[in-house]
């Protein structure tokens, strides 16, 4: 086929004078653990419109982990750890999915329909992971082998949150703490959580992380590194200033473990 016949490149998804895929705060942090945000923003790069949904739909849990940003901002600063944060909408690609699974690009979320994901041919998808997904995973890749070149291999954290009622069941836990195949860094946030006194912590719950774990799985389960995702229910953290305390007190528990022997060491556990 001769290059004139060719069909054109598509355009990038981003524009130049847009905001990068993700953003990487205190990139020289000195604690050996990477923060990671999938879900940390609602933006829909301005090519996509507002993928048919109005501002009040766009401010839902559907669109991003209500208080996890700030969360996670919190604690980069107090712990001084680097941390990778998306810029976008887990509606335009869920950087927390395989990109074939079904619910990477959804048509319908907790009974929102997302009118601008429906019937979406191959290049429209493969914009989405070229712009968002790659990107953002090759940054977390990149911070996690820049802490593990200063000699000491780094815990992954990923911070969540979750909505208080969903499917019409209240759920009670304030916090939750993810694991899939390593339980290392699960059981000791689980343990000094609960120590706390005043929160009902989730083990694998509301979530679990033996049934979607992408990020984690690929980042830190597969290369041995203790890592846990941690989740906070919604209604907890909907306020900056609830949030940031939130993130103060995670932090708290995470500062405790950090240097323990057993979480900065590389451990298969298949």
């Amino acid at each position: 086929m001769s290059s004139s016949s060719r069909s054109p490149a598509p355009a990038p998804l981003l524009r130049p004078d847009e905001p990068p895929p993700f953003e990487v705060l205190n990139p020289d942090g000195r604690a050996p653990i990477l923060l990671v945000c999938d879900h940390a923003s609602n933006r829909i790069p301005k090519a996509l419109g507002t993928l048919g949904l109005d501002e009040v739909a766009l401010g839902l849990h559907v669109a991003s982990d209500i208080g996890a940003e700030i969360m996670t901002r919190t604690m980069s600063a107090r712990l001084d750890a680097p941390a990778v944060l998306a810029n976008y909408s887990r509606l335009v690609i869920d950087l927390n999915r395989p990109p074939e699974h079904p619910t990477s690009i959804v048509e319908t979320s907790d009974d929102i329909a997302v009118p601008g994901n429906r019937a979406l041919d191959r290049d429209a998808r493969e914009s989405r992971l070229a712009a968002l997904f790659r990107p953002y995973h090759e940054a977390v890749a990149e911070r996690i082998a820049a802490v593990k070149r200063r000699g000491v291999p780094p815990m992954v954290l990923a911070v969540h949150s979750f909505t208080p009622r969903l499917g019409g069941e209240d759920r009670r836990w304030q916090a939750g703490i993810l694991w899939n195949r390593d339980g290392r860094l699960a059981r000791a946030l689980i343990d000094r959580l609960s120590a706390l006194g005043d929160i009902v912590v989730g083990d694998n719950e509301p979530y679990s992380g033996r049934t979607l774990f992408y990020t984690l799985d690929v980042h830190a389960g597969a290369a041995g590194l203790a890592h846990a995702g941690i989740e906070v229910r919604q209604d907890l953290v909907m306020e900056p200033e609830a949030a940031h305390a939130w993130g103060e007190r995670l932090a708290d528990v995470v500062e405790k473990l950090i240097g323990r022997a057993d979480l900065h060491r590389i451990e298969s556990f298949g």
